[in-house]
């Protein structure tokens, strides 16, 4: 009996220790689904990221939980540089105390001063809506790079070649540097980093291994205001005896042709450019708490390498005879000591955007012999990266690889939608190729079978053109290389229309072929953010990925090449192009727009405030810019409606631009609580749009400007258009759908901007019928034409552009807005609306959206006469179900009648829709 009592008395302690609200002890997770937990826990976006330099990071957390109606009140979390430490409760760093909030986003860490190579723990606690406190999330973990410069113990150091002094010498062969050094650990190791940028592109081994898994680093920027270094955990290669690392690097952004696209712009003239550099170090933490580090200096040793031509343009021309392994046996006098340079003038800074890696394998699907020789291989696929080869032949021989999108009926390779800058008739500048396509070239070593894949270039491409292959090569000796930014997908969507699935896929496939550090317009012919297709595009983007730090690396590069005068270029990093924009090299108005609508949808989709404050300051040099340069509070030059089939209204689409600017610059001094800015521009946004009226509008008529669709749908997704004129300008519009058969006429704006309209205007079955054409002009028409991306024109080219654009693909945003019906209603989806809008002949719409907040479930079915919507909403958060009418007004909700559910509440009737709120959960409406 004795040890029986003992026993219970123990058991009822420990009961007492861990019961909940307790602060001694870390809770086990609750068997109750139905209790909110913690999950899905980030610092700075990323779930434990490797290296940060920010001196007071963001924590943030995911809250789960079956029930209905849960949220958060408060919060506690524990800091901590022992994880056993936090383990015991005891956040020696930071214990934030209980703080009454509903906050669960990038809340800043306020503990003590941060170290430098430090890894810190992390776990929250919250409290529910009845105060009760949920269980300890597991520990998670962040750590710190370099916090300060001094830091860096590395210097930049180059092969001490010096740059070309012609431009055709460029286009000659010379081998990539290769920089080499052996140590030795002098104790017992606990753990070991490397850090490290190298310009252009580098690529680290240590002991003969690859470093990590990312390929084309560190991602571009304006290397004059700021360079990417990144962080692997190389501890597991590092031996205890003597190591070699050697880290190869190739020309990338830093050290560019000088190709002189569209016959007149050498991107090397507005770059900052230079000979291949690197700056790394090796830290190797002992046991004994001591730490070494191995760093780039004069010290290391340099020699030519076997990538003895790159490009990011053009190919690369690799010579395995001349690979490492090959060569240190010999007495070489090619060996020297590397040189000390001062290197790029930017700060370092972590690379924290997701890294560009293999993000999938594309199986070719067939081999012709065109001619004896030569052999075309159909990938199957448009996309973007290269391939990888598995070859047995002769010591010597060279295969040659070219690319393009398309071929010629005869079977023959057409690169010409690829071919850089519109290089085609010998317009390049000296030394240039003829015509700029995209070529590689292997020379085997000649010892068993060789693989190999380009190490320092990507292209765009569907088939490929294999010359001088030992024999003949098979399905299984040719393999594509999908390579990204390794983005994190965040929405799902399915219908019952199979084109709309099928365009769906090929929406994505297109996204990811132009996400290689920079939003592109093209992974082969140009390669460049511009600014008109972010705008265009960015909130289909952040549907279907989680773009969060990606596009925090977007508006840095923005800012990083922001005019003197303020003006925002039309591509970042800038390269030269300043297309009938107002002045001091600086975009057209629809492009510039583009940073701050960034920086809004940004801020609508991950509710970082962070985005709006760091950045304000560059937001009002662009908006004194803009004020300065218009005239009459108008503009009257723009790019306007780019690649609209209609005549382009140009000034009132620059002015519309300029209107939205003063609105978003009004709505950013709001959200900052900065009141005297949010009247200055709520009064110059009143004054643009009366100067837009009086200037554009054709009273009585429901006109404005030349009445094409683009200008109608510019009219109406602004605001401008007064309320007397709303029903004329629809008419207008409408007559005009008419005119071209229920087809678009608008350019890469006016297409973004017509879904928007016709879905606050509830006009879905317009949106539909625009969408679901299958002639010319549509997505339908490209797809009947073989497209396995989109492409840069509404019409079919053949020569001139590219087939794997992203512009259009803002019909994207629609699946999710419009037939899934997922808004926002509040920053990071913190409130939420869900609106389907069934459309056309479709029957069922179903998908998914990986909030901040958690998963948003928008799923619904026309059976017969009923309308059976399903939906899930995350916890801490509510929402707005907005149920149509059309197919019946007796609602119930999991069978029973809405009337008898209390936790859900009726809010209003409008337009042929009853709205409800509801809190998390999952809910399953049925109308009949």
């Amino acid at each position: 009996m004795g040890v029986i009592k003992t026993t219970c008395i123990i058991i009822m302690l420990f009961l007492i220790i861990i019961r909940p609200g307790n602060t001694f002890g870390l809770i086990p997770v609750s068997a109750d689904s139905t209790r909110v937990k913690p999950s899905s826990a980030t610092c700075e976006n990323i779930k434990n990221p490797l290296g940060i330099d920010i001196s007071n990071p963001t924590l943030s957390w995911i809250l789960v939980s079956k029930g209905r109606n849960k949220k958060q009140t408060a919060y506690e979390i524990l800091v901590s540089d022992s994880k056993n430490e936090l383990m015991k409760s005891h956040g020696a760093m930071w214990q934030s105390g209980k703080i009454l909030s509903d906050q669960s986003l990038h809340i800043e860490y306020k503990g003590k001063p941060l170290k430098s190579f430090t890894r810190y723990y992390w776990c929250v606690r919250i409290f529910d809506q009845e105060g009760k406190a949920s269980s300890w999330s597991k520990p998670q973990w962040f750590e710190t790079a370099m916090l300060k410069a001094s830091d860096w113990k590395a210097k930049w150091i180059s092969d001490g070649s010096t740059p070309y002094e012609h431009d055709e010498d460029f286009y000659k062969d010379r081998p990539n540097p290769l920089f080499c050094k052996t140590f030795k650990p002098k104790k017992k190791i606990l753990s070991a980093r490397l850090y490290i940028s190298g310009l252009g592109y580098y690529e680290a081994a240590i002991n003969g291994q690859k470093v990590g898994t990312q390929m084309l680093d560190p991602g571009w920027t304006n290397y004059s205001k700021q360079v990417l270094y990144s962080v692997y955990d190389v501890t597991s290669m590092i031996d205890q005896k003597v190591n070699t690392a050697c880290i190869m690097l190739g020309n990338g952004w830093y050290n560019l042709l000088p190709l002189r696209f569209w016959g007149s712009k050498n991107f090397r003239n507005n770059l900052t450019v230079g000979q291949p550099v690197l700056k790394a170090q090796v830290r190797i933490k002992y046991t004994d708490g001591s730490a070494d580090i191995v760093a780039t200096d004069e010290s290391w040793q340099t020699l030519p390498g076997p990538v003895i031509f790159n490009s990011v343009y053009l190919g690369e021309h690799y010579d395995a005879r001349l690979e490492l392994k090959n060569r240190l046996t010999r007495n070489t006098k090619e060996i020297k000591h590397a040189v000390a340079v001062s290197g790029p003038a930017g700060k370092l800074t972590v690379q924290m955007q997701p890294p560009i890696r293999v993000t999938k394998i594309v199986s070719p699907i067939s081999i012709a012999e065109i001619k004896p020789g030569t052999f075309i291989v159909d990938m199957g696929q448009n996309f973007a990266g290269t391939i990888r080869i598995h070859i047995k032949g002769l010591s010597g021989t060279k295969v040659t690889f070219r690319y393009g999108e398309d071929k010629y009926p005869d079977g023959s390779l057409n690169p010409m939608t690829s071919v850089a800058g519109q290089i085609k008739k010998e317009n390049g500048g000296p030394g240039a190729p003829k015509i700029a396509w995209q070529e590689d070239s292997y020379t085997l070593m000649g010892k068993g079978i060789e693989i190999w894949t380009p190490k320092f270039t990507f292209h765009g491409f569907r088939y490929v053109e294999v010359t001088g292959w030992p024999g003949k090569p098979t399905l299984q000796d040719i393999e594509g290389l999908r390579m990204s930014a390794d983005l994190e997908q965040s929405g799902y969507f399915t219908c019952s229309n199979q084109m709309f699935n099928k365009l769906n896929d090929i929406i994505k496939w297109t996204f990811l072929s132009n996400v290689f550090s920079v939003q592109s317009d093209c992974p082969a012919r140009e390669k460049l953010g511009y600014g008109g297709d972010l705008f265009c595009t960015n909130e289909a983007f952040l549907f279907n990925f989680n773009m969060a730090n990606f596009y925090m690396k977007t508006v840095n590069d923005f800012v990083n090449d922001q005019r003197p005068m303020g003006g925002i270029t039309e591509t970042a990093p800038y390269v030269g192009i300043a297309d009938k924009g107002p002045g001091d090299n600086s975009a057209p108005i629809g492009f510039q727009l583009g940073f701050p609508y960034l920086v809004k949808k940004i801020y609508d989709f991950y509710g970082d405030k962070r985005v709006i404050k760091n950045n304000y300051d560059a937001l009002t040099r662009l908006a004194n810019f803009l004020i300065a340069k218009s005239e009459g509070n108008l503009f009257y030059i723009d790019l306007s409606d780019h690649e609209s089939l209609d005549a382009k209204p140009v000034a009132l689409t620059a002015s519309v631009f300029y209107y939205t600017d003063m609105q978003l610059m009004a709505e950013f001094a709001r959200i900052l609580n900065n009141r005297a800015d949010s009247i200055k521009y709520n009064n110059l946004a009143h004054t643009i749009k009366d100067a837009i009226v009086s200037k554009f509008n054709v009273p009585h008529t429901g006109r404005f400007d030349n009445a094409t669709q683009t200008a109608q749908i510019f009219a109406l997704w602004s605001g401008v258009v007064p309320e007397s004129e709303k029903d004329k300008v629809f008419e207008v519009l409408n007559a005009n759908f008419l005119l071209h058969n229920g087809h678009l006429s608008t350019g890469i704006f006016g297409i973004k901007m017509m879904f928007d309209v016709l879905r606050k205007e509830n006009d879905n079955d317009l949106a539909y019928q625009v969408a679901n054409q299958r002639s010319f002009p549509g997505w339908g028409y490209m797809l009947d034409n073989g497209a396995t991306t989109l492409w840069e024109t509404w019409a079919n080219s053949d020569n001139t552009y590219s087939k794997n654009h992203p512009m259009f693909g803002s019909v994207g945003e629609w699946f999710y807005r419009s037939l899934l019906g997922i808004n926002e209603n509040g920053p990071g989806f913190k409130r939420i609306i869900i609106k389907p809008q069934p459309a056309g002949d479709l029957t069922m719409a179903k998908g998914s959206f990986n909030s901040v907040y958690g998963k948003i479930t928008s799923g619904w079915e026309i059976i017969g006469k009923h309308f059976n919507l399903k939906v899930e909403i995350p916890v801490n958060t509510s929402a707005e179900i907005w149920i149509p009418l059309k197919y019946g007004t007796d609602i119930t909700e999991s069978g029973k009648p809405i009337s008898e559910i209390t936790d859900i509440q009726f809010v209003k009737k409008e337009k042929d829709y009853t709205v409800y709120r509801v809190g998390s959960g999952i809910y399953s409406f049925l109308t009949n």
